[in-house]
């Protein structure tokens, strides 16, 4: 009785009516939640590469139970597991460099002490326009006579030293 409850809320397969997704993509919605809050705030937060790979690849999954392509459930437990992989390699990197240097990379110096480092902006595929409009975006400011060192962050982001730092 309750499995044909649940066959009728949810179907089967890829022939799902609307109401059918519409109840997958509630609970989809609602499991999503709840994994990100077990992968912990750092998987949206600080957006690495390695986050945005979780986040999308779980999204993918997911969507294959919604629109029947999977087992439902099926993708809900891969979905899960790739979570869990998440937290143990976050707790990894927190206690190995080595491990962290790896799965995170390691930032970037694009410019230092006044000269552009020309051969790492070319293994970032970045242009000096690009620096300067991180530049403008970070500090509000043209010169990079006012920079010290700058840096392409695992994140994808420039991050700008002042000279006037110590």
């Amino acid at each position: 009785m309750m499995m044909n409850m649940v066959d009728t809320i949810f179907g089967t397969g890829e022939q799902l009516t609307m109401l059918q997704m519409g109840a997958r993509s509630a609970v989809t919605f609602i499991i999503s939640l709840i994994l990100i809050r077990l992968g912990g705030t750092r998987v949206i937060a600080k957006r690495s590469t390695f986050d945005t790979i979780i986040i999308i690849s779980m999204g993918s999954v997911l969507a294959r139970g919604i629109v029947g392509a999977s087992p439902y459930f099926s993708t809900v437990v891969a979905a899960t597991v790739m979570v869990l992989i998440s937290r143990i390699l976050a707790w990894m990197v927190a206690k190995s460099t080595l491990i962290a240097g790896w799965v995170c990379g390691k930032p970037l110096l694009l410019y230092d002490n006044g000269q552009v480092l020309w051969e790492n902006m070319r293994v970032a595929s970045l242009s000096l326009e690009d620096l300067k409009e991180s530049l403008r975006l970070e500090t509000k400011s043209e010169k990079l006579d006012n920079i010290r060192q700058a840096f392409l962050e695992t994140n994808g982001r420039i991050s700008f030293i002042l000279a006037s730092d110590k």
